[in-house]
């Protein structure tokens, strides 16, 4: 059959490569196209809830403070940035900056630090996960509930703080046994035998010498205020003094159930045990000293003869020690300070002991077997190949100690409410603490903002970059 010039295949020119076929209508990327879109279209609609309540807590929030902070307290006027102006001219606002500085300084440092070395002692017991446990179960606890503890704790009076009744009790053991104090005792109304000094101490008014008795009445004891060994002072009183001495008692001037006379020494008047005696020359110089027994007698010996008073030392009417004041000016935001670590020391501790369970044991072995210390392997290595978690802790604890709020309203009493304010608590004082002024208060919400965004994103970066 004759074959036809059109039906023989013309073959394509020399050196070119035959193309690919005709591909159909609309191309082969079409259907991939629409997968991707309909993906996408899908986590949208999955996203838009989370993105749609972002926007209502966050987003909205952030503009309408920084709008809110361009105008005055009543909203109505526009001020521009006269709030912000106004926020560092306020030296409560001022105060408050400098406290949050102290807190961002030592309060994260402290943490890392401690947990860093609970988090490598620990390794080394068997109980590790039970400690851990224990450590972070104040993390379970409401800022306010431990507010309320460490309120308790720190409280002034030994009786109900626990750390002044440890440090009174501290205290006592190492105090002289030898001396006592009546803070209430005083002189019988009418008395003019003592006089009160401006330095508290209580002075005969008539000058006395050797070989005399002066017998000293006081009042105001109460019952459970007088010391078990004390004894009547009957007895004591009656004794003559020797030669070079001057003698007798401090006793109470009361009578149980009425009777007595007032200067005399009664049959069941009791001595006042334990106090301080002087005798006190013409010149102000103290010649002798003495201590008064469980019967309140005193022996003031060696005196040359001469004209001396009798004087019971302030000493004897001083309060008792009722320990550190916890919750005074000084030391409210290191208090404070003190309860923020006890709740985050856990955190810390199993933030930093994951890390460490994370690190390769041959080079802590290795570094062993060539001689090194332990402390060269915690100082060399131990800390370098932790610094990316103690980064990451630090900064968290950063971000957390610049929004404390709850602690300090809680634990500090409202007259050193001022001397522990932080930035976050200034900005509820001003906006609804009384101050009734949410422009400003909204110019301080603005600022801590901007101080707590660049830890933020420092933080955000280092979890990018442990995890590629």
């Amino acid at each position: 059959m004759p074959v036809t010039t059109s039906e023989v295949p013309t073959a394509p020119p020399v050196g070119t490569r035959p193309g690919p076929p005709d591909a159909p209508s609309g191309g082969a990327g079409a259907p991939r196209r629409r997968a991707v879109r309909r993906r996408r279209q899908i986590a949208a609609v999955f996203l838009l809830p989370a993105l749609l309540l972002l926007g209502a807590l966050v987003a909205y929030p952030i503009v309408f403070s920084v709008i809110r902070s361009l105008y005055d307290a009543s909203g109505n006027r526009f001020v521009g940035v006269d709030n912000y102006s106004q926020m560092f001219q306020d030296p409560a606002t001022l105060r408050a900056i400098r406290n949050s500085a102290i807190w961002v300084v030592f309060a994260p440092a402290l943490l890392t630090g401690l947990g860093l070395v609970l988090a490598v002692l620990t390794e080394k017991i068997r109980w590790k996960t039970a400690f851990k446990l224990l450590m972070f179960m104040p993390m379970a606890i409401s800022f306010l509930a431990a507010g309320i503890i460490f309120r308790l704790a720190y409280e002034q009076d030994p009786q109900r703080g626990v750390l002044n009744a440890v440090t009174v009790g501290i205290h006592d053991s190492f105090q002289s046994q030898n001396t006592a104090s009546f803070p209430s005792a005083k002189t019988r109304i009418g008395d003019k035998q003592l006089v009160k000094a401006k330095d508290g101490s209580y002075t005969t008014t008539r000058h006395t010498g050797p070989g005399s008795t002066v017998n000293l009445g006081l009042v105001g004891v109460a019952p459970a205020d007088m010391p078990q060994q004390a004894v009547p002072a009957a007895g004591a009183a009656k004794a003559p003094a020797g030669h070079g001495e001057l003698r007798g008692v401090v006793f109470l001037d009361f009578t149980p159930g009425g009777g007595g006379k007032p200067g005399v020494v009664d049959r069941t008047e009791r001595g006042l045990p334990r106090l301080a005696v002087e005798a006190v020359d013409p010149h102000g110089k103290v010649a002798a000293r003495a201590t008064t027994g469980p019967d309140g007698a005193y022996r003031l010996t060696g005196l040359k003869s001469g004209a001396y008073t009798v004087r019971l030392p302030a000493e004897d009417f001083a309060p008792p020690y009722q320990g550190v004041a916890w919750l005074g000016p000084a030391l409210i935001t290191p208090a404070i300070i003190g309860a923020y670590t006890w709740i985050w020391t856990g955190f810390s501790l199993v933030l930093i002991g994951a890390g460490l369970s994370a690190m390769p044991r041959d080079v802590l072995e290795a570094a062993r077997m060539d001689g090194a210390n332990e402390w060269q392997v915690f100082r060399r290595i131990t800390v370098p190949l932790l610094a990316p978690t103690l980064g990451v802790v630090f900064v968290t604890m950063v971000i957390n100690v610049m929004k404390v709020f709850d602690l300090v309203y809680i634990i500090a009493p409202g007259p050193v409410q001022q001397d522990a304010n932080v930035l976050a608590l200034q900005m509820w004082l001003v906006s609804f603490g009384g101050g009734n002024n949410q422009g400003l208060g909204s110019a301080l919400g603005v600022l801590l903002l901007l101080l707590v965004v660049p830890a933020m994103v420092l933080n955000i970066r280092r979890f990018r970059r442990s995890q590629s």
